[in-house]
């Protein structure tokens, strides 16, 4: 019968540590981008609608909401129970960008309830977002400036993005509120809060994508670093254009002549953006047989897949909602199409994750570290 002691430095017999729970150890673990789920199911939900498919993207709205409620409880609880390690992911940049995520989560599910006339759940929502957005922008800036928590450029990845998609989504909800609000001033502040945000995010996308396109050139990849997160270098523009087809078809009063004057501006950006997001799709598909095919990184599950899948959905949406403001017949119509793939990779990964929990329930329980 094996013995239920460990031998210390001393001789004395102390207790072997106690194997922890399965959920402790799953909340310790959760990764700061976790919320990525949420983002990309919640987007696939709002192209189906948007082309049509009513019940299908009612279906994954209801599983947004789902999973929005689970991680955010899972993001709490982490807080409460580990603070320590919540303290140091926020004190390292490249975790802390992962946090961006809950931004774009929130935001993505509040545009999806809009679609259903629940705009004062989106507003609260919407607010949530800006506050969380807010805090991580200028306490990230502060940390890498001020604290001395320089990033190297080999760390610079696609992830670094998701803060220019927490910065795009908040645009978005307010494009998309502006014109559900009640009381006029507040519609008109929210459309300029949207061309503010889009700005914002433009620039910050620019910035980004130059040190990413450095880091890629002049530093060599392993498999591990090419992972799911650079096909935000094209979710990124994607959702750039949807903001900006949303600050398109506002039309209200002072806002509205805002937009008229920027008009040209937008939309010629906004097809530079889509070009080079478009431009982006094989070369990230060739990242992907690269990684997995010629270097044999293992298919498993890794909460960064959803990082493929939100991407994919937002250059559907983005498509769709801005072919249409601009009259442009073939976007759309690529979109009905290209749907269908976001929706195949949300399925992969889905299954891909049951297997995932199938596998790790059947693991014996970590042990506690000894004191």
């Amino acid at each position: 019968m094996a013995d239920d002691t460990l031998s210390t430095a001393s001789g004395v017999a102390a207790p072997a540590p106690e194997p922890r729970g399965r959920v402790a150890a799953w909340l310790e673990n959760l990764e700061p981008g976790y919320f990525a789920l949420v983002m990309a199911t919640g987007i696939v939900s709002i192209g189906l609608s948007v082309l049509g498919f009513a019940l299908l993207g009612d279906i994954l709205l209801i599983c947004t909401a789902i999973g929005f409620v689970v991680l955010g409880c899972a993001y709490i609880a982490r807080a409460v129970r580990f603070p320590h390690t919540v303290a140091a992911s926020l004190r390292n940049p490249n975790a802390a960008v992962g946090y961006f995520t809950v931004v774009a989560g929130l935001d993505v599910l509040a545009t999806g309830l809009i679609g259903h006339g629940l705009w004062p759940v989106a507003l609260v929502l919407g607010i949530a977002a800006f506050v969380i957005w807010f805090a991580l922008t200028y306490g990230l800036f502060s940390v890498i400036v001020l604290g001395g928590h320089h990033p190297r450029l080999r760390e610079i990845t696609g992830a670094w993005l998701v803060w220019v998609v927490g910065t795009q989504s908040i645009a978005v909800v307010a494009a998309a509120l502006a014109p559900e609000l009640p009381w006029p001033v507040g519609g008109q502040m929210l459309g300029v809060a949207s061309i503010l945000f889009w700005s914002v995010g433009v620039v910050l996308y620019l910035i980004f994508i130059v040190i990413i396109f450095a880091r890629l050139i002049l530093i060599e990849t392993t498999p591990v670093e090419m992972g799911p997160a650079y096909w935000i270098l094209m979710g990124a523009t994607a959702i750039s254009v949807r903001a900006a087809a949303g600050i398109l078809a506002l039309s209200d009063g002072s806002t509205a002549n805002l937009v008229t004057g920027m008009r040209p501006f937008v939309i010629g950006l906004s097809v530079v953006l889509w070009s080079f997001g478009s431009w982006f799709i094989p070369l990230l598909v060739i990242f992907g047989l690269w990684r997995y095919f010629v270097r044999g990184y293992p298919w498993t599950y890794e909460a960064r897949l959803w990082s493929v899948v939100f991407p994919l959905g937002m250059y559907a949406v983005a498509s769709a909602t801005f072919g249409r403001v601009i009259d442009f017949a073939f976007m759309p119509a690529l979109a009905s199409v290209w749907i269908w793939f976001a929706v195949a990779a949300w399925a992969i990964v889905v299954v891909l994750l049951i297997a995932a929990f199938v596998i790790g329930m059947r693991r014996p329980l970590p042990a506690a570290a000894t004191p």
